[in-house]
């Protein structure tokens, strides 16, 4: 079955793109609101402000900065919920700014959202994910 999410840089952006949901914390740069008329800001659903910077510092951590993002997503569910909800209803395009195709928060969300669909088709048994919450600094 094709994936009910697709990822899509915010640069990439075809011209009305339904169910287009931009996910980063900031907002992309060279990119007017007017361009992304339509398109919902879900910016709550990005990593944390620590999360993120603690990546930028050191690009080696994507594992662990991969399983500390999907325990901030579970952790508020109202947050993604309605990405859920509209890839329930035909899909979702989730827009990223990152150069970054392959590591970025877009990757680790679409994967988080398509195991809680997966939840919910019969007979799906799902692991949990490793903890790295450790790793993260707690100044």
């Amino acid at each position: 079955m094709p994936s009910r999410i697709r990822l899509v840089r915010v640069y990439d952006l075809p011209p009305d793109t339904p169910n287009a949901f931009l996910i980063d914390r900031l907002w992309p740069r060279g990119i007017s609101k007017q361009d992304l008329r339509g398109v919902r800001w879900l910016k709550e659903v990005a990593p944390s402000d620590e999360l993120r910077r603690w990546l930028h510092e050191s690009p080696e951590r994507w594992p662990s900065f991969c399983q500390v993002y999907w325990q901030e997503l579970n952790a508020h569910p109202q947050r993604w919920q309605p990405l859920l909800d509209a890839a329930r209803h035909g899909g979702v395009t989730l827009l990223y700014a990152s150069h970054d195709t392959e590591h970025n928060n877009a990757q680790v969300l679409k994967q988080f959202l398509e195991t809680q669909l997966a939840t919910e088709e019969p007979g799906v048994i799902l692991a949990s994910p490793v903890c790295y919450a450790g790793e993260l600094p707690h100044d």
